[in-house]
């Protein structure tokens, strides 16, 4: 599964961000089920940046989210992110999709 996830800073954050970001990604890929992960800022509009991860599965996801380091090293940047759907699934040819509707978590 793919998680993007895109922040807006302002020139006078974006070094402290981007070893926050750096530091997030780098607690993201100590947990199991990580594949990998991208950072990237924008090139008409540097305030924007994205923070891509890439992971086996969802569960692996949520599992990342809910342990102790990333609560700590992580999560408190990722509540910076724009409010935006963030989780995907990847498309390629031939694989059959999830129901396009809403999902309950419970």
């Amino acid at each position: 599964m793919l998680v993007v996830s895109r922040f807006r800073v302002s020139d006078d954050e974006a070094e402290v961000f981007r070893a926050d970001l750096e530091a997030a990604r780098a607690t993201l890929a100590a947990r199991p089920g990580f594949v990998s992960a991208q950072i990237g800022r924008n090139l008409d509009e540097p305030e924007l940046w994205v923070l891509t991860t890439t992971w086996e599965n969802v569960g692996a996801y949520r599992r990342a989210l809910s342990s102790y380091d990333v609560k700590l090293g992580a999560v408190p940047l990722l509540s910076r992110a724009l409010d935006e759907p963030s989780a995907y699934e990847p498309v390629e040819p031939g694989t059959s999709l999830n129901v396009d509707r809403a999902r309950s978590l419970g």
